[in-house]
């Protein structure tokens, strides 16, 4: 299980980060780790990856699985309240972007999770991928 969380600045922009090991862009996130909450892994993975701080609790807005990966990530919808965007050892660069570069940007997959969150849908999208595009 994944989490990922879109930070969205007062101009309406998601924070996107362009990883360091494969160079996509995406929303902040990652794997849970053993003994670690869904809430305690979300503020990790997005103060590791952006030097921000969130508030909790986050906003659920979609759930996916990667039919390919096997995997299922949470995605929150977040409010900043600490830090300023900065790049580390997982992320090469950050961008806060507008709903149309999200889509020229990142693959479907995570474009998606960045749209659903920005209209912050209720109930939240669950939504299925091949690990590029929706299936």
């Amino acid at each position: 299980m994944s989490v990922a969380g879109i930070i969205v600045d007062d101009q309406g922009r998601a924070l996107l980060i362009k990883r360091r090991d494969n160079g996509h862009w995406e929303p902040p996130g990652g794997v849970l780790e053993a003994g670690e909450t869904i809430p305690d892994a979300l503020e990790r993975e997005v103060l590791e990856e952006t030097g921000i701080k969130i508030a909790t609790p986050a906003v659920l807005t979609g759930v996916y699985k990667n039919m390919t990966g096997l995997i299922v990530s949470l995605v929150f919808r977040c409010e900043a309240i600490d830090g300023n965007p900065t790049t580390g050892a997982e992320t090469r660069a950050l961008r806060w972007a507008t709903r149309g570069e999200v889509v020229e940007l990142a693959d479907e997959a995570y474009a998606i999770r960045v749209l659903d969150a920005l209209d912050a849908a209720n109930p939240p999208a669950v939504r299925a991928h091949d690990g590029v595009r929706l299936v």
